[in-house]
């Protein structure tokens, strides 16, 4: 069973990027234009450098955490990153 993961991104123009992956690895090299496949809106702010994930049981829970994550602060999301 794999597991999956929600992310924040830190962008080269200061923005915070959320997403879900199985394999964070690969989705940051995917959103640095290493290897093709990441999103649209990474691809004009590289280098991107994963500054959070949390694992999740299933794509489901990490969908629905994303959508969470999505709706906070950017202050709010830099507070989850520090773990206040």
């Amino acid at each position: 069973m794999k597991s999956w993961f929600v992310y924040i991104l830190c962008c080269a123009d200061d923005t915070l990027y959320t997403g879900v992956t199985t394999d964070p690895v690969r989705r940051l090299r995917e959103h640095n234009g290493e290897i093709r496949g990441g999103a649209r809106y990474t691809r004009s702010r590289q280098p991107v450098s994963m500054i959070w994930h949390e694992s999740q049981p299933n794509r489901s829970e990490a969908c629905k955490r994303e959508a969470q994550l999505k709706r906070l602060s950017r202050a709010a999301k830099l507070r989850l990153i520090r773990g206040e």
